[in-house]
C-alpha cells in the first residue's frame, strides 16, 4: 500500500468520523502500529533486539492487511465499507 492510499483513506476517515468514529479510530490504530513499524528498526538494531523484527514486520503491514480484510469482508457482504472505492 502507497502513501496515496493510506492519504486517501484516511482523508475519507476524517470526514466522516462522526458517522464512523470506530472505524476512524481503528484507523488511527493501524496508522500507529504502521509508524511504530518503521521507526521500530533503528531501536530494534541499536539495541540488538532483533526478536522484535517479526513483530516490527507485522506493524508495518498492517494496514494492508486490515484493507484486505477489510475488502474481502465487503465482497462477501458480511461488513458494508464504503472507503473501499475511494479514489
Amino acid at each position: 500500500m502507497d502513501l496515496d492510499a493510506l492519504q486517501r483513506i484516511k482523508r475519507w476517515h476524517v470526514a466522516n468520523a462522526k458517522d464512523h468514529p470506530v472505524e476512524y479510530h481503528i484507523w488511527d490504530v493501524m496508522l500507529t502500529l504502521w509508524m511504530v513499524g518503521w521507526v521500530g528498526w533503528i531501536p530494534a538494531f541499536t539495541f540488538d533486539a532483533l526478536w522484535s523484527a517479526p513483530l516490527l514486520a507485522v506493524a508495518m503491514s498492517a494496514p494492508t492487511m486490515y484493507v484486505t480484510w477489510r475488502a474481502r469482508a465487503h465482497r462477501a457482504r458480511r461488513l458494508r465499507c464504503d472507503w473501499i472505492g475511494v479514489r
